[in-house]
């Protein structure tokens, strides 16, 4: 149904500000530049809450603005329209809100750093990219959204132009998720080429979208060409949420200021690919090999990365193996068609995580740069209180401490991953481990960052860490600041962390059905999410065999994910409070084991050898040096001499001897008469 909520403006909004700041902001100062950027961002998360109130109060199962066509060809036509219903109703209030703080807190962070205006613009035009692809009601326009976040994303990271590692960490996330966008591509295709079209549902331009044609299919029993559609729309969400196999662009991503890890890591980017697959539902719970191949996928990514994260000593880098672990929870809830707890979880995750790296910014900024963990101690609960206790709200909160929003959806995930028939013992089994590595590598991160004898100035072998306070405002990255003594964040990066960690406390009980009188996140999100047993029940074939969740086998559950957590933290608080000593002695007895780990299993390595060398290689022996030197420079610079030599023969003909023209106009009047007395006689013969 169309309205006249003009959901257009949300994204346009933001657009905005990204223009005025960048064409105008190098004449701004900064204050008018963060206005700019501040006041568009706040009027597009205002019109957000004011069209979800409204599309609420209409109780409609979606609400749909349509502007104008936009691609007519045929019979195919892709309108440039904007959709709200329950799912991009969480969606657009997580991007816009957390967005908005996010915002907030760069004002105070990057208040000494270089080009301020174009900063703000790439974060403006960054929400404008990510809103169009919440809220685009076709996958083409979604995909315009999707590469549109890649673009940014690349400016962003690589923000800092004159660091190579920065500029090295913009490329390879623009190449990983290149990869990923072509199979996004090709699953288009292929959608065009089945159904004709790529809108989603009952549309005012054909109402014949994709999910009302696949109504009529049955679920697949073997590896069809709906299979195959889900599949290619899999791999590309793999790219943009960092599943294994192309993760790997996430964790460099670090090297953009931390505002931009939040942003990204956080509520935004990553969750790309979750929120496509929760969207295209109705395929996904037909074709259940894919979703077997989903749920694999999440489960090693959230393993793999957990592990990784259990021994890198940067503040950041261990939140960002955190941020690809809990993408894989979230991944391993859409693999077994519980949609709606990964939509909840992604919410949850939103909150938190985004706490934990504006709370690492905040460390950040207090120690003039400094983001080893292990040049941190117990000081800085003293010296940055309310760093401390945000910070803290946070870890708890990821590490599913009851009654915290991480608890909550994190159960609700474990729980969906025992039941459903497409889940398995295995698979909750391997959760419930990475649940207790989350809480031990969280725990360890705050024991080694707020805990622990004062050592600031430690020599440590193999680090890159810059000694506290050496590096200055003006500094290359945003590692400096400009102060000489420890020091709490301003206001301005203060306020967005508590109410952070207000949300990280109570947006978990929204999923809770005794606060919600049975209205749970699952019932809300339930008209825009198709589950395969509302598929087996509209195409009247039998359900899927499911179990009855008792009370009893749900406190069982939430109690083994409550241990898991207790084990990591007791794991943490002995090696890293009780025993300092120890984690020494371990990595020494586990050397090779310990090394790979810390060197994230080689798989960098193993990328460069097998793909970057080679293609590097061809590029250069075959396509250069072979091509291009070769063959089209050969052409061109060999027709150039001949050319000039062809030139220079002719131009011992003008010798400016009278004579010589004489003899060679003879010579040529010679050959134009002989030419034709033997054309007469050629003729004549005939």
């Amino acid at each position: 149904m169309t309205d006249n909520l003009n959901l257009w403006v949300i994204p346009l909004l933001p657009l905005a500000g990204a223009a005025i700041n960048g064409l105008l902001g190098r004449r701004f100062k900064n204050g008018m530049v963060s206005a700019v950027a501040l006041l568009f961002t706040a009027a597009s998360f205002a019109w957000a809450v004011w069209a979800v109130f409204e599309a609420w109060q209409m109780k409609l199962p979606h609400i749909e603005t349509l502007p104008f066509p936009w691609i007519v060809a045929g019979s195919f036509s892709a309108p440039f329209g904007f959709y709200l219903d329950q799912l991009s109703m969480v969606m657009v209030l997580v991007v816009t809100g957390v967005g908005f703080l996010i915002h907030i807190y760069s004002v105070g962070y990057m208040a000494h750093e270089g080009g301020y205006y174009r900063f703000f613009s790439y974060l403006n035009l960054f929400m404008f990219f990510m809103l169009t692809l919440v809220l685009a009601n076709n996958y083409l326009l979604m995909f315009v959204g999707w590469e549109g976040v890649g673009l940014a994303s690349y400016l962003l990271i690589g923000f800092y132009l004159h660091r190579n590692s920065a500029a090295d960490a913009g490329k390879k996330a623009f190449i990983v998720n290149r990869i990923g966008d072509f199979a996004f591509l090709i699953g288009m295709f292929m959608l065009i080429q089945h159904f004709g079209t790529l809108n989603f549902g009952t549309l005012s331009l054909d109402g014949n979208g994709i999910f009302n044609q696949v109504q009529h299919l049955l679920p697949e029993t073997g590896w069809g060409w709906l299979t195959a559609i889900s599949l290619c729309l899999m791999f590309g969400a793999t790219g943009k949420s960092a599943q294994v196999p192309l993760y790997v662009w996430l964790p460099d991503a670090m090297e953009g200021p931390t505002p931009v890890s939040a942003l990204i890591h956080a509520a935004t980017m990553v969750t790309a690919g979750i929120y496509m697959i929760a969207r295209s539902s109705a395929i996904f719970s037909r074709t259940p090999h894919a979703l077997a191949v989903v749920a694999f996928l999440g489960c090693l990514t959230a393993i793999l990365a957990a592990t990784i994260g259990m021994a890198q000593t940067d503040i950041k880098r261990v939140l960002a193996y955190s941020t690809v672990s809990q993408l894989g929870y979230m991944f391993m809830a859409c693999g077994v068609a519980a949609y709606s707890a990964g939509i909840f979880h992604l919410m949850t995750h939103a909150f938190f995580k985004a706490l934990l790296f504006l709370g690492a910014g905040s460390v950040i900024h207090a120690l003039g740069g400094e983001q080893d963990m292990r040049r941190m101690s117990g000081f800085l609960r003293k010296e940055i209180p309310w760093t401390f206790r945000t910070m803290t709200v946070g870890t708890l909160a990821i590490s599913g401490v009851p009654f915290l929003a991480g608890f909550f959806s994190k159960d609700e995930i474990l729980t969906r991953e025992f039941l459903s028939p497409f889940g398995g013992h295995l698979l909750w089994a391997v959760s419930v481990i990475t649940a207790g590595l989350t809480a031990f590598y969280m725990f360890r991160l705050w024991f080694m960052t707020f805990w622990g004898e004062r050592r600031p100035n430690a020599q440590i072998e193999n680090t890159h860490a810059t000694p506290l306070a050496q590096t200055g405002h003006g500094d290359s990255d945003d590692r400096g600041h400009g102060h000489d003594a420890v020091h709490e964040s301003p206001r301005v990066m203060l306020v967005p962390l508590v109410v952070l960690a207000a949300g990280s406390i109570v947006s978990g009980w929204l999923g809770w059905s005794g606060l919600m009188r049975g209205h749970t996140i699952d019932h809300f999100l339930q008209p825009a999410i198709q589950t395969p047993s509302e598929v087996a029940a509209a195409t009247s074939t039998a359900p899927p065999a499911e179990q009855t969740e008792s009370s009893i086998l749900e406190g069982t559950l939430v109690a083994a994910s409550i241990a898991a957590a207790a084990c990591g933290f007791l794991f943490a608080w002995l090696l890293y409070y009780k025993r300092p000593e120890l984690p020494d002695r371990i990595t020494s007895r586990i050397h090779g084991l310990y090394l790979t780990v810390l060197h994230k299993y080689y798989v960098d390595e193993a990328y460069g050898a097998i793909f970057v060398k080679p293609l590097l290689a061809v590029s250069t022996v075959v396509f250069w040096r072979g091509i291009d030197q070769g063959v089209i420079d050969g052409l061109v610079n060999g027709a150039g001499e001949t050319s000039k030599r062809i030139g220079g023969e002719l131009r011992q003909i003008q010798s400016g001897n009278i004579r010589s023209y004489a003899a060679w106009v003879a010579a040529g009047g010679a050959v134009v008469i002989a030419y034709m007395v033997w054309h007469s006689l050629a003729g004549v013969g005939k």
